[in-house]
């Protein structure tokens, strides 16, 4: 099979022959997006900031938005990576609301007479409940704030919340704008906008945390890309992911691009650490590859530890993978057989961009394994980049 590089190393002919002409590239690319979107953020510092303020993020207690972190799929995602770190940092109610959920029950779910700041990432902007679920905020809670995070100037999205009484738009470079149908680099890019909020009033400390997530990047591509190449040729049909907090998040998108780019004939299970125990454990077997985020905290390690031990000791895993802290991999020696380090320096709430890096290339590598075209990988067009129309009520 070839590496990485030697994806990238074909020639344009062959690359769309195999269906890898974007995928590779939009993997590879990503530390120094990531750069480039930290710089596009801090051109907008100015005016993301002056409509944070006008929404109340840095009121007092009683004076701030209930904020939702809204996108379906990989979107959705980004919300579930990012919830914990501007929750922390902000000091407001944060939380993940997939619009597939918040579009069918939206008046179940909005309080009224409660403030609301209203996060939406889409990578196209055209997602049809993405869309409906903003045109009928608009409609029914004219006082909803909306900040849209989109990779695509010319979205739907867009328009339609700029019809709010109160908006903000932030357009990212085209060049992470993926063309493949799984999202990867359009993925941490968001990513990356979420934690550059997380920091808008102390962007300067951010960017201390950038240059240390690109380097982790790179070297991650060169680490990961290794393990994901040898752990396709093991033709696993059964991945089991499982991280807490931020890592949680990074865990289902890491399922949710095996699961896309091998058109579903590699099976993942995302769960959480301690939430494995409560039955998905079942769904377990002597060869399924366990794969498993550990938090940088001492405390949420253990968990992660004992859980490894314990998958060891039933004989439900072929292989366990731990992907954490470069100073824990002595500790996990002894629970896994094969350890990815992550620099200490990088903390839970900023490492969803760097670890699901191994979850990308364990889709991309898992996809060629089975003879598909990793940027079309559903022959039958089951699913497809954009979400098709549907009736919307």
């Amino acid at each position: 099979m070839t590496t990485l590089a030697g994806f990238l190393e074909l020639s344009v002919e062959e690359q769309e022959a195999r269906g890898l002409r974007f995928t590779p590239q939009e993997i590879a690319q990503q530390p120094d997006t990531w750069e480039a979107t930290a710089r596009l953020f801090r051109e907008n510092q100015g005016r993301i900031c002056e409509f944070l303020d006008s929404v109340g993020v840095r009121s007092g207690v009683e004076a701030k938005p209930v904020v939702l972190l809204v996108g379906a799929g990989t979107s959705d995602y980004i919300g579930r990576s990012l919830s914990l770190l501007l929750r922390r940092t902000w000091g407001c109610e944060v939380s993940a609301c997939a619009s597939t959920e918040l579009l069918p029950n939206l008046e179940d779910m909005i309080v009224p007479g409660r403030k609301y700041l209203w996060v939406s990432f889409s990578r196209s902007g055209d997602s049809p409940e993405g869309v409906a679920v903003i045109e009928q905020a608009v409609r029914l809670y004219p006082e909803i704030a909306h900040l849209v995070v989109t990779c695509h100037a010319e979205a739907a999205m867009i328009s339609v919340a700029k019809k709010a009484d109160r908006s903000c738009v932030l357009v990212l470079d085209d060049a992470v704008n993926d063309r493949s149908l799984a999202m990867t680099s359009s993925f941490t890019n968001m990513v990356v906008v979420g934690q550059c909020l997380a920091h808008a009033w102390s962007f300067d400390e951010y960017e201390r945390v950038m240059e240390r997530l690109a380097r982790a990047g790179r070297e991650m591509l060169v680490s990961a890309g290794k393990e994901a190449e040898r752990l396709a040729s093991k033709g696993y049909g059964r991945i089991c992911l499982v991280g807490t907090g931020a890592l949680a998040g990074v865990a289902k998108e890491s399922a949710l691009k095996v699961l896309e780019m091998t058109a579903g004939q590699v099976k993942t299970i995302p769960e959480t650490v301690l939430g494995l125990r409560h039955g998905p454990m079942a769904a377990l077997d002597s060869g399924t590859l366990f794969v498993c985020f550990v938090s940088q905290d001492g405390r949420r390690a253990r968990y992660a530890g004992d859980l490894l031990r314990e998958i060891g000791a039933k004989g439900v895993a072929a292989e366990r993978i731990a992907v954490g802290p470069a100073s824990m991999r002595e500790e996990f020696r002894g629970c896994c057989e094969s350890y990815l380090a992550v620099p200490d320096e990088i903390g839970d709430g900023y490492r969803p961009v760097v670890d699901v890096i191994f979850g990308q290339l364990l889709g991309l590598f898992n996809s060629v394994a089975h003879g598909l075209k990793p940027d079309a990988p559903s022959p039958g067009g089951v699913i497809s980049r954009v979400v098709q129309e549907f009736r919307i009520y």
